[in-house]
């Protein structure tokens, strides 16, 4: 099964974080687990900002994602395309790039946000 991260569950499932569900954590172990590029962008924006998840976005995606096991998942054409034919339920950007991805690219994505299973996108929490 091929599973994309949101960027709290990509954050938490490289930190060992308690945030992460049983069941996160167990499909992340043990599927073909990719992260979107769209989550360092999403990371890099929000690095200033209180609560941010990472305080230096850049070396941390160097050192734990690209460094890692983890395939990395650019945006393309397709999702883009994807993206278009979304419907307006869900105003952050980020989250909608990352149900374009996974619905071009079959994948179920895991993240903690329900609301976006109204995308009929294969969800796990």
């Amino acid at each position: 099964m091929k599973i994309l991260t949101d960027t709290h569950t990509l954050v938490w499932a490289l930190s060992s974080s308690s945030e992460l569900s049983d069941k996160a954590r167990s499909v992340l172990a043990g599927g073909e687990v990719v992260a979107s590029v769209a989550s360092l962008w999403e990371l890099l924006l929000k690095k200033n900002k209180e609560g941010a998840l990472i305080s230096d976005p850049a070396t941390w995606w160097t050192r734990y994602v690209a460094g890692g096991s983890i395939e990395i998942l650019g945006i393309r054409e397709t999702h883009i395309m994807m993206l278009d034919r979304l419907p307006n339920i869900h105003k952050d950007p980020f989250d909608r790039i990352l149900v374009a991805q996974a619905l071009v690219e079959k994948a179920t994505l895991v993240t903690k946000d329900g609301g976006l299973a109204a995308y009929k996108v294969p969800i796990i929490w």
